[in-house]
This record gives C-alpha cells, structure tokens and sequence, in this order.
C-alpha cells in the first residue's frame, strides 16, 4: 500500500511559470547555460547557479547556503508564491510524439524504506551525501522523482474530471513541448487519490534514484514532518516512453575489421547488413557500426542466460563483447566507452564513427517496463546506463519545503 499524500506547494505566479521552469541544468551547455542566465532573469536556474557570474565558484555547503538565499530572494521578489491548503498537482506534458500524464505529490519515505518503492539502479554513497546536505542546507526540493505505477481506473477518472478545467499554468518550450498544470484541491478527488494510491502495492523509480536515496538519508537524522516525504510525479507505468541507449568505444582493442568479427562469431551468429543505417528488432539482438558497415549480432542459443539482468541487452553485450573482447571491464568509469541516448539518430552515431571519434558502435533495443519490473521484484539492478526514460521534469514548477 503506497503513502502518497497532498502538500502546500511553494511554485511560480501564473504569469512567470513559463519563465521560472527549467530542464536539468546538466543538460544544457555551457554556452546555452550562460545565455538563460544571462537573458531571464526569473529562470530557477539562478537559484541552482548563484554564483554563476563570479571568478571563483562556490562548493559544497557554502554553495548550498547562497543557494538557499537566493530561492529565499525569489520568495520575497514575489515570483513564488505557496499554497494555503494541501494540494496534489496533475501535471502534463506533449511533446507531440507522446503526452504523458501524472500526479504531483508528497511520497512516503518509509515506502521506499520497506521496499513497497522499488528501485532497478545503484546510488553511490558520495552522490547520496551531496544531496542530503543540499535538501538539509537549502530546505527545499524542486525536482520531483519520477515514480510509475499500475494502471488505476480511479486515478484516470480523477485525472480525466481535472483535465476539463482551466490548467494554472499552461505554456510551451523550445524543444516544442507544451506544459499543463493543474490544482487538485478538492477534498473528495484528494481523497480518492490517496485511497486509490493505497490499494497499488508497488511504486517503481523511473527517474530520479540518488534523490530518492537522498531524501531517506535525509529523513533518518530529521525530525521536521515534511522531512518524511519526498515529492514525487507518479504516472502510469504504460504512458513511460522507455529509450534504449546505445553504446560508443573509441578503440578495438588492436583487432583489425576482421579479426574482430572472428572473436565475436566466437559467441553471436554475425550477418552483415549492408551500408544503410540498421537498428536491431529480433530478440537478443543487437546492432554493430563497424568501419562504413552495419551488422546484425544475435547471440548464439547456448549460451543465453535466464537471469533477470544477464539475459538482457546491455548485459550480453557487456559480458560477451566489452569485458571479454574490448577490454571495457568497467563501463562507469572507462573514457573508453560514451553512451548515446536514442534519442540520438543513428546518423549522427554513425558520423561519430565515420569521423574517427570512435571505432565501433552498438545500438541496442529499449528494455520493456516488464523486465525493469522483474529486476527490482528481484532486489537486482540494471547495468549502467540501460534506460532513457521520459518525460524528463521541469525544476521549480513545483517545489516542496523540507522546513
């Protein structure tokens, strides 16, 4: 049974959601980052780069602490405003290949303690402590956990029932996506949210692991009650649009063209597929650019393996070509190998190649919700960098006080 819960929301005045909301600051350039900085002055972005003009950054907690001042000038500014009353928030976006739907809410720590939240990445300790001291410093959390769930009839009619009123923030981005948001403040549709999020027996992080980790690391030193809950964005499992991603090496281990073909019939069935782009279809298979040539690489019946996490994708690849044949024994840490979402066309891969910027690429397929589902049913994790899940959030369309 899941604790999902309604929360005063701290979030942009109608007129400046547009401008406030923000993706990841990771994913923008440099370039492209100094510009939002530079040109809108209501971007959540200044609050994530205080500092962002001065000769010397900050880090770490003092980083943290002009964090925290700036969001605090924000509030005072009037940009922010906070609800009077507990609210969930449904939440919308089309990006005119998909519309995803979700519903904006406080989430229970001690569920993903006891395991009802379930988890398919490792965090790493240093990462999870980073994030403490910035929810502990700045009090505040802006970036909702991605969490799926089964679908549900009564969270649909909710959803549906809200959906025919005006939205309070309504507004389009550059990457041509529109943005929906909208109040659900009702006591009747709140309380049919929690009941129908109780009756769901397991919630599953799709994006947003470390800060799940976080927000627990938080809640075992914090006696503040909001501390207990994380904000979450839960949607239905079926409307995750789950992207595979493709693997880069920059060498091939001093095997010629050849050569390296022959270890790798060693293990997969190999059919060369001509010049024009190839992206794998048939189970168990995956695609190889090798010098101006794609190819078709199926492993062989024998040595499949059942195993939750060996048996899919990343790992074949991992256990039968980058470790054994590539030398790639450590894909987190080896410059030796990028990862390419697939939202990356394969022509562009494929240039990379062509340049000399790499020597061989493998393009894999996306792995079904049904299998990440089995791998943390099983306490298991997914080998790095398995998924690309959308929708990516905003930053600062909703934020929940920790304080």
């Amino acid at each position: 049974m899941a604790s999902v819960q309604p929360f005063k929301a701290i979030r942009p005045t109608r007129d400046k959601a547009n401008l406030v909301a923000s993706r990841s600051y990771l994913s923008y350039s440099d370039k492209t980052l100094t510009e939002k900085l530079d040109h809108n002055p209501y971007t959540f972005l200044h609050i994530i780069n205080p500092d962002y003009s001065d000769v010397v950054k900050k880090s770490g907690i003092q980083k943290f602490e002009i964090t925290k001042a700036k969001f605090e000038e924000f509030q005072k500014k009037g940009i922010f405003l906070q609800e009077d009353e507990p609210c969930f928030y449904l939440y919308q976006q089309n990006n005119n290949r998909n519309v995803f739907e979700g519903i904006i809410a406080a989430t229970a720590i001690k569920d993903y303690q006891n395991g009802i939240i379930k988890k398919h990445e490792h965090t790493l300790t240093k990462r999870k402590q980073m994030f403490k001291s910035y929810l502990e410093i700045t009090g505040f959390n802006a970036d909702p956990v991605l969490l799926s769930h089964a679908p549900n009839k009564t969270i649909s009619e909710v959803i549906e029932k809200h959906k025919l009123q005006r939205a309070e923030y309504e507004f389009a981005t550059t990457n041509k996506s529109v943005h929906k948001l909208w109040l659900i403040n009702d006591k009747t549709d709140c309380n049919m949210l929690i009941n129908a999020f109780a009756n769901i027996d397991n919630l599953y992080i799709a994006d947003g692991h470390h800060r799940s980790a976080s927000s627990a690391l938080l809640a075992q030193t914090s006696n503040k009650a909001n501390s207990q809950y994380f904000m979450s964005c839960l949607i239905d499992e079926n409307q995750l649009n789950i992207i595979n991603f493709n693997r880069l090496v920059k060498h091939t281990n001093g095997f010629t063209e050849n050569e390296l073909i022959t270890e790798i019939e060693k293990s997969f069935t190999v059919k060369y597929k001509g010049k024009q782009k190839f992206s794998p279809t048939l189970k168990d298979e995956i695609s190889m650019y090798l010098a101006e040539n794609w190819y078709s690489l199926i492993l062989k019946p024998e040595l499949l393996n059942t195993d939750c996490v060996s048996k899919l994708d990343p790992a074949i690849l991992s256990d039968n070509i980058l470790a054994p044949i590539l030398n790639i024994t450590d894909e987190k840490t080896d410059k030796n190998i990028s990862f390419e979402a697939g939202t990356s066309p394969l022509s562009a891969i494929k240039q990379k190649v062509d340049d000399g910027k790499f020597a061989v690429a493998f393009i894999l397929k996306p792995i079904p919700m049904s299998a990440i589902k089995e791998v943390a049913a099983n306490n298991r994790f997914l080998p790095p960098k398995s998924t690309y899940i959308e929708p990516k959030l905003r930053s600062g369309l909703t934020i929940y006080s920790i304080d």
